[in-house]
């Protein structure tokens, strides 16, 4: 039987000692809510308290919602995952390879070697990158005055490739462009898009890329990490009248709304009798996609953002069509071939079809892969697992 006394104790203390600002974890399984808690405050030296319907920039949680959209429409013949994607998005015909910078400084391109597909999208495996992750892409940018990604302006998704299309694993900004894709196809914004198909039916009610009053009083404050580790308020909000809607990082949520879409995965693609998605398309993306390439460190260019990132240092890691995805047990419980990932404000999910579980925390502070929200994020698997 799964422990929470400890984990209580865990995330009160860490809300308590600073580790955290206010942090909130909820866990589930097929049937409901298994864990929900929170503790601390919305804000660093505030009175509001952290609570589970705590609206957070869930970030790059958002990718899972993109990539089911996507699949939704595979499922419909209304796009492909194997054919030129260029046909839904025309600017992805002849998109270059950066190669580096001549001795005056200016980019070298070359033509890509063959055509992004929908598949190499899902999986990090079109080219892209994160300039958050990529010296080169932070030069080409400055270069070009390209602003970055989370502007939500249309320039932000005109950087050029790192490597051509299925050489390797990077993470970067190819769900955007299935954003792009999704409202290509459907002729609805991706904002309608989920509302209709996705968050409507799965009753997730805070979950939205534009926050509603409602939403905006239980907004956290975003936070920054400071030498002497303490943790300070900081300006931050995403464009909430963007020029695109940001696919790979835009929504705004809850922890208890992101369990009930977790929750819908981990029953095959339905939820409270509602179907998202048909069994045997969520079992297409819960397996490697990625043949013999592995998932990789994410090593930081810009510190104030995101430490080095990687889940499981020394572990052969793998990609679905959306999803990380462990190849061994982990030191907490998780078991092989679950399904994960997280966002840049320090928010993280995980689904464990094995063992019939899926959990979610949420925190809100700069930068990525901070030790006091994982920490947080390791006390809820060991809960949930039984393992104290």
């Amino acid at each position: 039987m799964a422990s929470f006394d400890a984990l209580h104790d865990y995330l009160r203390n860490a809300a308590a000692t600073g580790e955290v600002a206010g942090v909130a974890a909820v866990a589930g399984d097929a049937n409901g809510t298994l864990f929900e808690a929170a503790y601390g405050v919305r804000g660093a030296g505030g009175t509001a308290a952290f609570t589970p319907d705590t609206v957070m920039w869930i970030a790059s949680m958002t990718k899972a919602v993109t990539s089911v959209a996507a699949m939704q429409l595979v499922e419909q013949g209304r796009l492909a995952l194997d054919t030129p994607i260029s046909a839904v998005l025309p600017d992805l015909a002849d998109r270059p390879v950066l190669e580096g910078f001549d001795a005056a400084g200016a980019a070298i391109l070359r033509p890509a070697k063959r055509a992004i597909t929908l598949r190499h999208l899902l999986t990090h495996t079109a080219g892209f990158g994160y300039d958050i992750w990529s010296p080169a892409l932070t030069q080409y940018e400055a270069l070009h005055d390209i602003p970055g990604i989370i502007s939500c302006q249309n320039k932000a998704l005109t950087t050029p490739l790192l490597f051509d299309p299925g050489e390797r694993w990077n993470y970067g900004i190819n769900i955007d462009f299935i954003g792009k894709a999704v409202e290509a196809v459907s002729g609805m914004t991706l904002e309608a898009y989920f509302a209709a198909h996705i968050t409507g039916p799965l009753g997730m009610t805070d979950t939205a890329f534009r926050m509603g009053e409602s939403q905006r009083a239980r907004l956290s404050a975003m936070h920054a990490r400071q030498a002497d580790g303490a943790l300070v308020e900081i300006p931050f909000g995403v464009p909430q009248e963007p020029e695109f809607h940001m696919g790979g990082g835009g929504l705004y949520g809850t922890v208890t709304d992101y369990l009930r879409f977790a929750r819908m995965i981990l029953r095959h693609g339905e939820l409270d009798g509602v179907r998202i998605l048909q069994p045997k398309t969520v079992a297409e993306m819960s397996r490697n996609q990625i043949g013999d390439l592995n998932v990789t460190t994410l090593p930081t260019a810009h510190p104030d953002l995101s430490h080095d990132a990687n889940f499981y240092p020394g572990m052969v890691q793998k990609w679905g069509l959306g999803f990380l995805l462990n190849t061994e047990t982990d030191p907490h419980g998780r078991s092989p071939d679950s399904l994960a990932w997280a966002g840049l404000a320090n928010t993280y999910y995980w689904i464990d079809p094995a063992a019939g579980v899926c959990g979610v925390v949420g925190t809100q502070s700069l930068p990525f892969a901070d030790p006091g929200a994982l920490g947080c994020l390791w006390a809820l698997e060991r809960g949930v697992y039984g393992r104290g």
